[in-house]
C-alpha cells in the first residue's frame, strides 16, 4: 500500500517522476554524467533551469517583468536571505502568524520593519484585508511572497 506524506517539506511525487529523476541522476540526457555531477553553468544544464523558471512562473502566475530566483535552504533561512539581499531601509509586513513573526524578527536585523496589518487579536484565523504600505519610503519596488509562510514583505 502506498504511504502518504502530509508533513511539511517534501511532498509525494508520482512514481514516473521519481523513476525519471533516478534515471537522470545516473545518466543525464545520455551524457554519461549524473545530473548532480554537471556544472550549473554547463550548456546542457541551462534547459533544466529555463524549464524550472517557466514552470514556476506558470504555476504561481508570476507577472512579466519579474524574475524567479532559486535559493538554497528552507523557509527559516529565507527569512534571513530575503532581507539580507533586498531590504534597503524599510520593509512592510503583513503579520499572519508564527512564520510571519519569524520573518519579521529576521528582517529587523537588516532594517526597519513596519507591520501593516495583523490578525493576532483573532489568533491568526484570517488574513487581513484593506491594508496599505506606508508612503514614507516603504513603497515596494519589489514584491516578494513567501507562499509557504503567508508572509508578504514589501521591500
Amino acid at each position: 500500500m502506498k504511504k502518504y506524506n502530509f508533513n511539511a517539506g517534501p511532498s509525494m511525487l508520482p512514481r514516473e517522476v521519481i523513476e525519471k529523476t533516478a534515471q537522470q541522476c545516473l545518466d543525464f540526457n545520455g551524457s554519461g554524467l549524473s545530473l548532480m555531477e554537471i556544472s550549473h553553468r554547463a550548456k546542457d544544464f541551462q534547459p533544466v533551469v529555463d524549464e524550472a523558471v517557466a514552470l514556476v512562473k506558470e504555476l504561481l502566475q508570476v507577472p512579466e517583468g519579474y524574475s524567479v530566483i532559486f535559493l538554497g535552504g528552507g523557509a527559516s533561512l529565507e527569512f534571513c536571505m530575503i532581507p539580507y539581499n533586498f531590504l534597503i531601509k524599510k520593509a512592510a509586513y503583513l503579520n499572519t502568524g508564527v512564520w510571519a513573526k519569524k520573518a519579521m524578527k529576521e528582517a529587523k536585523l537588516f532594517g526597519e520593519v513596519v507591520e501593516v496589518a495583523s490578525s493576532a487579536d483573532a489568533n491568526y484565523t484570517f488574513i487581513p484585508k484593506d491594508w496599505t504600505v506606508p508612503a514614507d519610503g516603504t513603497t515596494p519596488s519589489m514584491v516578494l511572497r513567501f507562499a509557504r509562510t503567508s508572509t508578504f514583505p514589501f521591500v
